[in-house]
Formats: C-alpha cells, sequence, structure tokens
C-alpha cells in the first residue's frame, strides 16, 4: 500500500514520550521524510541541547527552537519529531497547525520516567527530586499537549511498532493529512 502525506505530521509530548523513535517509525512505514528539531538545532549550533541550556539558557534555547520549527515545516511534508517544550508556546502550536498536524504522544508519568531516569542530557530533569520534576512538568504541560490535533495514547508495554500503527491509524483519520493510495 502507499501513502500520501499532504502535511507535515509533528509528534509532540514530554521527553521520553518516544517522539523520535515512534517518528522514524512511522516516517519509515509511509516511505516519506524523517526530521528532528532537536537534531537540526544541535547541528546549527555545533552543540548539545544540554550545553546549549547551560551556556546560553532556556530562553536563548526557546527562541532558536521556534525558528528551526518554522523552518523545518517549510519543507516537503515530513514526519517532525519535536523537543518536549516546543507545543508549550502559543505560536509554535499556530505554526505547526497552519502548516501541519500535531499528534500527541500520551505517555503516563511512570513509563516516561522508566524511560529518563537513566538518560543524561535532560537538563530540565537536573534537580535535586528529578521524578518529581519530570511529574510535575506532565501535570502542568499535559492541558497544553491536549490542544494537540490528534492524540494517540501510548501507555506500558506499548512497543514503538504498536505505536507507530496508532500514529498511522490517527493520520488517517485526517483526510487533509494523509490517505492511502
Amino acid at each position: 500500500m502507499g501513502w500520501h502525506l499532504k502535511k507535515t505530521a509533528a509528534m509532540v509530548g514530554m521527553m521520553g514520550a518516544g517522539k523520535t523513535a515512534v517518528g522514524r517509525a512511522v516516517a519509515q512505514r509511509l516511505g516519506v521524510a524523517f526530521r528532528d528539531s532537536d537534531t537540526e538545532i544541535e547541528r546549527a549550533a555545533n552543540m548539545t541541547v544540554a550545553e546549549i541550556f547551560a551556556r546560553d539558557g532556556e530562553g536563548f534555547f526557546r527562541a532558536k527552537e521556534a525558528l528551526v520549527l518554522r523552518r523545518l515545516l517549510e519543507g516537503r511534508p515530513a514526519i517532525l519529531s519535536t523537543g518536549g517544550g516546543v507545543f508549550l508556546s502559543g505560536p509554535n502550536r499556530a505554526a505547526i497547525r497552519d502548516r501541519g498536524v500535531a499528534v500527541w504522544l500520551a505517555v503516563p508519568a511512570e513509563v516516561l520516567w522508566e524511560r529518563v531516569r537513566h538518560g543524561e542530557g535532560r537538563p530540565l530533569l537536573a534537580t535535586p527530586d528529578p521524578r518529581a520534576t519530570l511529574e510535575r512538568l506532565l501535570a502542568e504541560r499535559a492541558p497544553v499537549y491536549a490542544e494537540a490535533d490528534l492524540t494517540v495514547e501510548a501507555g506500558p508495554g506499548c512497543s514503538v511498532e504498536a505505536t507507530a500503527e496508532r500514529v498511522i491509524a490517527a493520520l488517517l483519520t485526517r483526510p487533509d493529512v494523509l490517505e492511502a493510495r
């Protein structure tokens, strides 16, 4: 079966939600390009996200992130993995809606914690109690993520492949975004 992706599908959600892994799997299944906004920022800055946060602060990073997002949305339709904070900005949400579709990968806090607790390079979790910080961030951000055009639940035991299938099924509910050929 062939696919026609008419608009960029931006994966949004918390760190550890699987935006990159699931996004890659969706792009591969659909035969379209995959882009990652954090990777593009790191490439442009020749620094990691954590290094940018440490040197220039979150405000600087968010400004650069918005510029990169707009550039990526102007290209050919693709699957786009975004950083966890991208969708929190009203102008970024509007840009995604104008040029694509937002897909929230909704993952419970306990699953997110299992995925991120051993990783490094998560500047927002560099706190005395990273688990509590993660839970607080999820509670604060979930109402904004819920504004996404589509929501895909990805709870415990949901593999990358199964989540990718759920994303494709969700995208197919939007004929303005994806159609099977």
